[in-house]
């Protein structure tokens, strides 16, 4: 995996993710599914759903790699997406792993999201991180990604 280029701010993560579900070859009603840590990456998964709200495509959020708790992401007027108590089967043709799974004390095993990875041939797997995580956590050798995202939150200025 090569660097294609080199972007910033929200926009500058958010392009690329929208561009690359474009060009995925993706039908209405295809799901992308995103792994995620509750609390910490469901912003960014609400994020990532509104930039791509326009795409005819379902999406979805697994807690962690348990799809048992898989939740329906819906577009909420005047609010933006928003995880839904609705449960919903999961059928990813994209898996969207964030980086937030890799983090040290995560409660989900590297193995297990590799499982949920694996229960999936043929979907295509993107990885979002912050500070080079999956870079630090060797996940860029254990997955096989076909797109990562690595975003920087970097300064973080406080004013008082």
């Amino acid at each position: 995996m090569e660097l294609k280029e080199q972007l910033s701010g929200v926009p500058g993560m958010l392009r690329p993710f929208k561009a690359y579900l474009r060009e995925a070859g993706l039908s209405p009603g295809d799901q992308v599914v995103y792994y995620g840590c509750p609390g910490a990456c469901t912003p960014f998964i609400e994020l990532l759903g509104f930039a791509v709200r326009d795409l005819p495509i379902e999406q979805v959020y697994v807690p962690e790699a348990d799809e048992e708790r898989a939740r329906v992401i819906r577009q909420v007027a005047g609010v933006g997406m928003q995880v839904s108590g609705d449960a919903i089967r999961v059928d990813p043709k994209v898996i969207v792993l964030m980086g937030g799974l890799a983090m040290p004390g995560v409660p989900v095993e590297k193995e297990a999201v590799q499982a949920a990875v694996a229960a999936h041939p043929g979907a295509k797997v993107v990885g979002i991180c912050f500070m080079q995580m999956f870079e630090k956590m060797g996940w860029l050798d254990t997955f096989d990604f076909d797109l990562v995202i690595d975003a920087a939150i970097d300064p973080v200025r406080v004013w008082q």
